[in-house]
């Protein structure tokens, strides 16, 4: 099985303060980074860390080529990212004394892709792959930082791949997408809440198998951990106790390392776990991308 993955690249400029800026306030911050990131690309990486099988599809400006270099050396398949004009995508990241973060995304080149381009990316990518003659078993994995992600899910269904959606950041356009064609759906609690409404995290998981019982659904809610279900398999998966240095990219971590277990044939609640696992260890580190652990880590 290998992962598809249309998703974002992106520079991040992280400024760490004291708080999170208010309207109208100016503040201080006390270090500021640089580093690879985007939550497709860092999905990307995180998968590709796991020891899965990875090709990622996106698009940066000249500027952006290191993105391409940050994902090779961590074992992507980079043949599926085009060069344009297009200004390469930017995250400007707050991170608070209490790891909190907040991002401001500008898209740029994510959104430079017509439907075609996703076609036509798509076809090349799974032409690569050695020794297939059939989409069966492989998986499309999407965000929302990207464009036509309604159209990439209606494609990838066709072709016959398994659809994995992480319909982040939310926007309304989501409810228009065709979810019925997807077959895991990862979401937290804001994401779900605002697809099938609820308040507490077991009525949000409620509402969303109720919702989407064809698919694999899975919500992660931080500190409180893993609500999943497959079927007539429930999983909860409680959060492990850590220092929380930094929350950018955990939800990336999860998402390409649980892909990348149930690759190597771990069941859904193994694969769960050790997803959580090194999503945990993640928030330990500063970044994004740069904070994903290697799977002999995660293991050991």
């Amino acid at each position: 099985m290998a992962i598809l993955n249309y998703g974002s690249l992106n520079v991040d400029h992280t400024y760490h303060v004291p708080h999170l800026v208010r309207p109208g306030e100016t503040i201080s911050a006390t270090t500021f980074d640089v580093a690879p990131g985007g939550k497709g690309a860092n999905q990307s990486a995180a998968a590709a860390l796991a020891s899965a099988s990875v090709t990622h599809i996106g698009q940066v400006a000249e500027g952006g080529r290191f993105l391409i270099d940050e994902l090779s050396a961590r074992g992507v398949d980079t043949s599926g990212i085009r060069l344009g004009d297009v200004p390469t995508g930017r995250a400007i990241i707050q991170v608070d004394d209490a790891a909190e973060n907040s991002i401001v995304l500008f898209s740029g080149a994510n959104r430079a892709f017509a439907p075609g381009d996703v076609d036509s990316a798509l076809d090349s990518a799974f032409e690569r792959l050695p020794g297939e003659e059939s989409a069966g078993g492989h998986v499309l994995l999407l965000q929302n930082e990207v464009a036509h992600v309604g159209h990439a899910i209606a494609t990838g269904h066709e072709r016959g791949l398994s659809v994995c959606l992480n319909p982040a950041p939310m926007t309304p356009a989501v409810a228009d997408y065709p979810l019925e064609l997807v077959d895991t759906l990862v979401v937290n609690e804001v994401e779900g809440a605002a697809l099938v409404g609820g308040e507490a995290n077991e009525e949000i998981f409620e509402n969303l198998v109720a919702a989407y019982p064809h698919a694999a659904v899975i919500l992660t809610v931080g500190a409180d951990g893993v609500y999943a279900a497959q079927g007539a398999e429930v999983v909860r998966v409680e959060a492990e106790r850590v220092e929380v240095v930094d929350t950018t990219g955990a939800g990336d971590t999860f998402i390409g390392y649980y892909l990348a277990r149930r690759q190597v044939g771990d069941g859904f609640e193994g694969a769960l776990r050790i997803a959580n696992h090194a999503a945990a260890l993640a928030v330990g580190r500063q970044g994004a991308m740069p904070s994903i652990p290697a799977l002999a880590e995660v293991l050991a």
